[in-house]
């Protein structure tokens, strides 16, 4: 079932604005406990975390966020 334009702008403001925050906090959560459990990290490894963690948020969203930034399809005017 597709989403109609108008629900993929909202699902799109809701990801933004609360489930991104998350996101973020339980990256830099994970990335301390693995620099603690590994008395500390080189700085070239917490920086291909953070790219892998910062890429891989977006794939199962990729259909939400497509075509938001257009204007509506469906519009008559």
């Amino acid at each position: 079932m597709a989403l109609s334009h108008k629900a993929r702008r909202r699902w799109s403001l809701v990801v933004l604005l609360v489930a991104l925050p998350l996101y973020i906090v339980v990256a830099v959560t994970l990335t301390d406990w693995l620099r603690a459990r590994f008395d500390g990290l080189p700085m070239l490894v917490e920086l291909v975390i953070f790219i892998g963690l910062g890429i891989l948020w977006i794939l199962p969203l990729k259909p939400v966020f497509r075509g938001v930034g257009q204007a509506d399809p469906d519009d008559k005017g």
